[in-house]
């Protein structure tokens, strides 16, 4: 999701243009009304009129309270390795944003390396390929939770994916996750990019852009020395030359692409496909490249979410893997809030 300039905060010391007050002044009776609705929902589930379903086993939420994103798939990859190294059995269930309705009419899926990217979404496939942990998908996080048990009765946490707002959803732990665009212009959605009031509780706070807008823990991005083509051939990122062109279908692309700039390469054309975008919006943009430079050695590059898709056409592309190192004391907190989550879980069972 690209946002708006009028999202952004204001620049200290400099006016807004006129069109984005204007924008901001128009949008602004549909952000109370948001605010009104959020506000309402938290209510009917805090007051037990609407049902929150608990799975049988801990549930870690990642997710954050601004629209598009801001590296909450990184940080639930990154949490599934420290959790496999504490020796737990971690699983993944997402709602698997932008994916169709499988052939079958099947909501609930697993997520397999041979699954359609297009049925299961780019998000959840990238997980299940770089942690190779269970990964389901479904509109309602609880059904997937409840099928990835089943299937995989070893599991003994779940990670979701986003889902912060997804309340019907019980959990233990929440991470929330800011980018760059921190708390943007403070509104609700549509005139800011909030999907509910900030400040709200949460466990933990986790920033991973280059410019931590307030207090919390802050995430170190990188991109990997070396990118990978489809058939799992690597090439150093430092050895590349001649024509470079870049896409990513992201919510901010442009991170990607500077990433890649600060590296020391000269990128010869940058490409920003919609967030999540569909192989029809690879397939288009890769008969413009052609257009553009014919048969001419052109080496792409793209991001590891965009790899699935963009290899179905273009098998030569490299995939850039991005390097996420959670702090030590992010590490720290989190394991003494998990310790004292089974503690209570564990009370529980005894007590009942």
């Amino acid at each position: 999701m690209r946002a708006p300039a009028f999202w952004q905060a204001p620049v200290t010391g400099q006016p807004r243009p006129w069109r984005d007050r204007c924008a901001m002044f128009a949008l602004w009776p549909l952000s109370l009304l948001m605010r009104l609705l959020v506000r309402l929902r938290q209510g009917l589930y805090l007051s037990g009129m609407l049902k929150r379903h608990a799975a049988p086993v801990l549930v870690v939420v990642v997710g954050n309270v601004v629209a598009g994103g801001g590296g909450k798939t990184p940080t639930v990859m990154a949490l599934v390795e420290h959790l496999r190294a504490r020796g737990l059995k971690p699983g993944v269930i997402s709602r698997g944003y932008g994916r169709r309705k499988a052939k079958d009419g099947e909501d609930c899926r697993e997520v397999r390396p041979e699954s359609p990217v297009e049925e299961v979404g780019d998000e959840p496939a990238l997980v299940r390929r770089r942690t190779h942990v269970p990964v389901f998908v479904a509109r309602r996080r609880i059904d997937a939770a409840r099928a990835l048990l089943a299937a995989y009765p070893q599991v003994n946490i779940l990670v979701s994916d986003d889902g912060l707002q997804h309340l019907a959803l019980a959990r233990d732990i929440e991470v929330c996750v800011f980018g760059d665009l921190g708390l943007g212009n403070g509104l609700l959605l549509p005139a800011g990019p909030l999907r509910e009031p900030w400040p709200r509780y949460v466990d933990l706070v986790l920033h991973t852009g280059q410019r931590p807008a307030f207090t919390g823990h802050a995430a170190r991005r990188a991109l990997a020395n070396t990118a990978v083509d489809a058939s799992g051939r690597s090439v150093a990122l430092d050895s590349l030359q001649g024509t470079l062109v870049a896409v990513a279908g992201t919510a901010r692309p442009h991170g990607f692409f500077n990433m890649l700039q600060t590296r020391g390469l000269a990128l010869a054309r940058t490409d920003a496909l919609p967030d999540h975008a569909g192989l029809p919006d690879y397939e288009n943009w890769h008969a413009t490249l052609h257009k553009e430079f014919g048969t001419g050695p052109v080496t792409v590059l793209c991001t590891e979410k965009d790899a699935a898709k963009l290899w179905a056409v273009c098998p030569e592309a490299l995939a850039v893997p991005l390097v996420f190192d959670l702090p030590q004391a992010f590490l720290d907190e989190f394991d003494r809030l998990l310790h004292a989550a089974f503690s209570a879980q564990l009370s529980s069972t005894y007590t009942h």
